[in-house]
């Protein structure tokens, strides 16, 4: 059974002087569950493009993408909202935490919108943030965290509601070459542990070394 299947998936972009730009051109994608794929390319490849359709953050303009043989429905805001509480976490090289709440409130946010009980949110964001190695940073603020912990808070948050399928957009671009190691050790861990299916768009050869597959893309195509 296929985690991530796309089928003839093609993103393009009309600007103001009516030049088309192709992002993604008739891509075909199959990933398993349980995999850890990375996706790598020189900027401006697409492979942004293709995990931000894959994770509902933006449509294609023509072919489909499915979750668990399931289609997604990119005109239902119902079903989008519903494969991000449940299915997906995502992990962004930027981090993305809220600057206003700290290590712990930043992984037990997303548990808010399942509505799950205040004290089981705590619970679990505890446990989540000493999985990561942050127990004793848990009460800190990201500015007063490095990148790399602020990447682990990330990764913690990601896994608040349970997903079966991780998203990461070049995890380790913004932190220095030992503690990307650190981070890819801890991707590496929850998938072979917890069976989490992985697709990671990245730069980093030792990402690329210790995924399950490498796949390249060049131009919006695939090409190897």
């Amino acid at each position: 059974m296929w985690m991530v299947e796309t089928r003839a998936l093609s993103k393009s972009y009309l600007f103001g002087s009516g030049n088309r730009v192709i992002a993604l051109n008739d891509v075909n994608l199959t990933v398993a569950n349980g995999e850890f794929v990375s996706i790598m390319g020189p900027s401006g490849s697409g492979k942004s493009t293709l995990l931000n359709i894959v994770g509902c953050l933006d449509k294609p303009t023509a072919g489909n993408v499915y979750i668990n043989e399931t289609k997604i429905d990119y005109g239902k805001a119902g079903h989008l909202v519903q494969l991000h509480r449940q299915t997906m976490g995502f992990i962004f090289q930027g981090f993305n935490l809220i600057s206003t709440m700290n290590a712990l409130e930043n992984v037990w946010y997303p548990m808010y919108f399942n509505r799950v009980p205040k004290l089981e949110r705590k619970k679990r964001a505890e446990a989540l943030l000493e999985s990561v190695g942050l127990k004793d940073r848990a009460l800190h603020l990201p500015s007063e965290l490095s990148g790399g912990e602020q990447q682990r808070v990330a990764i913690a948050r990601a896994l608040a509601n349970h997903p079966r399928l991780i998203l990461a957009d070049e995890p380790t671009g913004n932190i220095d070459s030992r503690t990307g190691r650190m981070i890819i050790d801890l991707m590496k861990k929850l998938n072979k542990e917890q069976g989490i299916t992985f697709i990671v768009t990245t730069h980093d050869m030792v990402m690329a070394n210790n995924a399950d597959r490498v796949i390249t893309i060049t131009d919006g195509e695939i090409v190897d």
